[in-house]
């Protein structure tokens, strides 16, 4: 497929097909002397196209163009045989012809309006100095089972994504698949959340096409030192690469971003060896069921946190071979979630002090006894509405209230809880279900307000952090002993 359009979400091909489906249309409205070379023109354009398209793949956004082209084509065409013949050439009546072309006009008018609806995701630009390089690893705890599978004896294995400040790689080098290390598995994640979320997965076939501004395994940067270290937990259900835009930015501006898969969780984890595992959580309907449910689920969460931060430390020290030895500084390290991964992660700083600074992404805290932590943390959450959950605020504020160290929450404006992932990238611009802060905006505005938290609490910028947050929304400062 050729490189989409930013804006338009469609390829040229795609372009090139539509406007000669949209030429078609009042080809049969022109002038006698105009009709044949607007009429041939139009429609060896789009045959071209749709040849090739079919070549490379058509997404299913081009169905409607196709079919109203291919309605229109005969009856643009057809005059122009019977004038090759020699034969009087006859076209249907104006009022019912009309009709026609409207239809077809609106038949190829959904296509770009589907293609909008549901692009091929676009990633922003990353604004750091440094380029961005990725890498996926995997590991097992031998000191933890797999509750998921207790009658195979299995141990618990993570699958992690790493990206990482990298050096500039050549102008041609291909850039990273999203959702996957090939297109294969993209294409089996992108089902499995599909699923997950109810979906029919043709809706966002155009997600697995998308790449990404990162290099798999491009070398490290030469410069910058030691990085601080920063981890990440998708939502339940969510995968490892939910994140992506948010995880180059901070790569970008010298941090390494960990993000996990967390089997039998996630939607879809695909392991080394070929296998695919796919979630085994499902709500039982019984709310008190589904909160015991939860607070195991972030119980394990928060241990896959602290094993994968420990991994990070052997592989600095050069336990673990890579390139990123002796490039990581575990010495400053964040955690953070999105969601169900938020609460997971403010659970693991209340239980593993290797951690110096929390972040949560709208997530609810399940932790069944929570204590309190001494980490600053910092607590996004969507625009509250009549429609959130009571219960989400007060319980957030009591967690934060437990903390030794400062913690900040803020509500940022025209947020939705999917604002805080990748979602506004390839989903419809419906307020209620990814805000309204714009497709690049939301991915820009989430990382930024993220480095300035990451940037005062690992490396001690100067600054107000008061200040700097306040301006991207409704802040409330907990500071220990305050209650507020």
């Amino acid at each position: 497929m050729t490189e989409i359009i930013t804006g338009l979400h469609m390829s040229s091909l795609e372009i090139l097909a539509l406007l000669g489906a949209v030429a078609l249309v009042p080809a049969r409205w022109l002038p006698p002397a105009a009709r044949p070379p607007v009429t041939i023109a139009a429609g060896a354009v789009f045959v071209l196209s749709a040849i090739v398209l079919s070549v490379v793949g058509i997404r299913w956004q081009m169905l409607p163009v196709l079919a109203g082209a291919a309605f229109a084509l005969p009856f643009a065409v057809f005059p122009l045989l019977r004038r090759g013949t020699g034969r009087p050439t006859r076209r249907a009546r104006w009022w019912p012809a009309l009709p026609g072309s409207v239809a077809c006009v609106g038949l190829i008018a959904a296509g770009p309006a589907a293609a909008w609806a549901f692009p091929v995701p676009v990633f922003p630009e990353p604004s750091g100095h440094f380029a961005v390089g990725t890498r996926v690893m995997q590991w097992t705890d031998p000191h933890r089972p797999e509750n998921a599978t207790p009658e195979r004896g299995d141990r618990r294995t993570v699958v992690v994504q790493l990206w990482y400040p990298a050096q500039k790689s050549p102008a041609g080098a291909q850039r990273a698949q999203y959702l996957g290390r090939t297109e294969h598995e993209a294409r089996t994640v992108s089902d499995a959340l599909a699923r997950y979320v109810g979906l029919p997965g043709f809706l966002v076939d155009g997600v697995p096409r998308a790449h990404t501004h990162s290099v798999f395994n491009a070398p490290v940067a030469g410069s910058g030192g030691r990085f601080p270290v920063v981890l990440f937990s998708p939502g339940l259900g969510g995968v490892r690469t939910q994140n992506t835009a948010w995880a180059e930015e901070l790569a970008s501006h010298g941090y390494v971003v960990a993000a996990l898969d967390h089997p039998y969780d996630s939607s879809a984890v695909v392991l080394a060896d070929g296998r695919t595992l796919n979630t085994k959580i499902a709500s039982t309907g019984d709310p008190d069921e589904d909160q015991k449910r939860s607070a195991e689920t972030s119980g394990i969460r928060a241990a896959d946190l602290s094993f994968v931060l420990t991994q990070l430390g052997r592989l600095d020290r050069g336990e673990i071979s890579g390139p990123l030895t002796g490039r990581l500084d575990t010495g400053r390290a964040a955690v953070t979630g999105h969601s169900m991964g938020g609460g997971a992660a403010l659970q693991a700083a209340r239980q593993d002090r290797r951690f110096d600074a929390v972040m949560d992404l709208d997530g609810y805290p399940h932790d069944p006894t929570p204590r309190s932590f001494h980490q600053p943390a910092l607590a996004l959450t969507q625009a509250i509405t009549q429609e959130t959950d009571p219960g989400y605020i007060p319980r957030l504020n009591k967690v934060l209230e437990l903390n030794t160290a400062t913690s900040y929450r803020l509500t940022i404006p025209g947020a939705a809880h999917l604002t805080f992932m990748d979602a506004p990238l390839y989903l419809p611009p419906v307020p209620s279900m990814v805000g309204s802060l714009g497709r690049t905006e939301s991915p820009r505005l989430v990382a930024a307000v993220s480095l300035a938290f990451l940037d005062s609490t690992l490396r001690h910028r100067p600054g107000g952090l008061t200040g700097v947050l306040s301006t991207y929304g409704d802040l409330s400062v907990h500071r220990p002993g305050s209650g507020r």
